[in-house]
């Protein structure tokens, strides 16, 4: 066990190591949110890999494949599957707008005012996305180091807001090429092949039912809510945005995109078998949420039994810091600056200094909300909810469709959104009902809105053509808002 205590503890003083090296790359605000724009294929793939494979899709894989065997592969595999989507639809016109938030594309494509209320609805996604993998990465400290709670969210969100802090994008980066580099390793090359030795081979998998290798086995209503949820909402975050923002070009955006894509679908199917083979060799186990540590500690001995708990803390971690990092951005591109203007204070200020403090205040924040939290999955399911029922058809209407205006915008965000919240209430937040009638209701509100309201103004959509086009102005312009 004591290697497995050298392994976590090396694998976490290097997190702020790699923190405080980046510090001194991050010198403008292009630099401190997005890394300068210039990430490569290899970075910018690994990066991309990294934000989206948290906690859910390592952990909640592993359980999913254990209750439904390979078909448990579905999470992971609408998120590749979302990430594949975006990178061949429409990252090469996000990566030509030259912008740092989701709702800094609205407020060029519409005009007006539209980003506040997007910013805002993008705000809460993002800091909940942050939340829900402190608490995942407080689990792991739990169960190695034998914590409370309250503890474990505190060591494990605590260094993600130190690196994070220190280096910004940059920091999260080099970081993720760590994790990324960790997960493959402990997680596709060592539990995956292990595991399913140990449980008798591809024969040895039957044994866990005779719908094992059936991909239909989790139902097609599951399936169907992850393409809405995730597949869907991989479109629009802004903590992906973000990334895609940091490719040095058009082409690394699409092709490094789809290769993280690639390697997500690799990873549905690797916890999947994991799991599958958890079942095989822990057949009743009380608790499905167990099946990877039950697995880790069963299968693996000591010291690479620390390797792959590493690789699940760097599955945690990435997400937590990329959803820590989208908050701070959202709410310093597009939230504070219309406070400031409403406390009259219209004067030039260091906006990386304002983007370390809000990564610090709202890194505090997650924590205290993570130690507070209950329940994981509700939490998650609401954010989600929120983004794809009030965002997703203003944002990729507006990237898709030129009739398509502020007041169609506008009507599908408040009526997607109440829907969804009102749903949510009755139903309750894992509910289908709120994400299958909200997504519709928004999508008619923006089209008959948009059809019944003018144009957008031509000076707007001229504008709009020409950073699509690629003719963006300096790397660090940022929308009026």
């Amino acid at each position: 066990m004591a290697a497995d205590y050298v392994v976590m503890i090396s694998y976490l003083v290097a997190m702020v190591a790699i923190g405080w090296y980046a510090a001194n790359r991050a010198r403008t605000k292009s630099d401190f949110l997005v890394a300068g724009r210039r990430l490569g294929y290899v970075m910018y793939s690994g990066t991309m890999a990294a934000v989206v494979i948290g906690g859910g899709s390592t952990i909640g894989g592993v359980r999913l494949g254990y209750l439904y065997g390979i078909s448990g592969a579905w999470l992971v595999l609408t998120i590749g599957l979302g990430v594949l989507g975006l990178s061949l639809l429409f990252a090469k016109r996000i990566n030509r707008l030259k912008i740092f938030t989701v709702s800094e594309m609205l407020q060029l494509r519409y005009g007006g005012a539209s980003a506040a209320m997007s910013g805002v609805v993008m705000w809460a996604y993002a800091l909940m996305i942050m939340v829900t993998s402190t608490v995942a990465c407080s689990t792991i400290f739990g169960v190695l180091f034998d914590l409370d709670k309250t503890a474990s969210v505190a060591l494990g969100g605590g260094i993600v807001v130190i690196y994070s802090v220190l280096g910004g994008m940059w920091s999260i980066t080099l970081t993720d090429m760590v994790q990324f580099a960790v997960k493959t390793v402990g997680v596709l090359l060592v539990l995956t092949p292990v595991a399913v030795g140990k449980a008798g081979g591809f024969d040895g998998l039957r044994a866990a039912g005779p719908e094992t290798f059936s991909l239909w086995h989790i139902g097609a209503e599951t399936i169907f809510t992850y393409v809405l949820i995730y597949f869907l909402g991989l479109f629009i975050g802004q903590d992906i945005w973000q990334r895609v923002f940091t490719a040095r070009d058009d082409r690394v955006a699409v092709i490094g995109g789809s290769v993280s894509g690639l390697y997500c679908v690799a990873y549905a199917f690797g916890g999947a078998l994991i799991g599958t083979a958890t079942k095989v060799l822990y057949p009743d186990l009380a608790l499905p949420d167990d099946a990877f540590a039950t697995v880790v500690n069963g299968v693996l001995p000591t010291g690479v039994r620390g390797l792959v708990l590493a690789a699940a803390l760097a599955a945690v971690m990435s997400t937590a810091s990329g959803g820590l990092l989208a908050c701070a951005t959202v709410a310093g591109s597009d939230l504070w600056p219309r406070l400031r203007r409403l406390l009259g204070r219209t004067g030039d200020y260091d906006e990386v200094r304002a983007s370390r403090v809000l990564i610090l205040l709202f890194g505090i924040t997650g924590i205290v909300i993570a130690a507070l939290l209950s329940d994981v999955l509700e939490a998650l399911s609401i954010a989600y909810n929120l983004l794809v029922g009030a965002l997703l058809v203003p944002i990729i209407g507006g990237l898709v469709w030129r009739r398509g205006n502020r007041q169609g915008a506008m009507a599908g965000i408040v009526a997607g959104g109440l829907v969804v919240v009102v749903l949510m209430i009755t139903d309750g937040p894992l509910a289908n009902e709120p994400i299958m009638y909200g997504l519709p209701v928004s999508l008619v509100g923006y089209v008959v809105v948009s059809l019944l309201t003018p144009r957008t103004e031509a000076a707007v959509l001229e504008a709009w053509q020409r950073r699509l086009a690629g003719a963006a102005a300096e790397p660090d312009e940022v929308v009026t808002t």
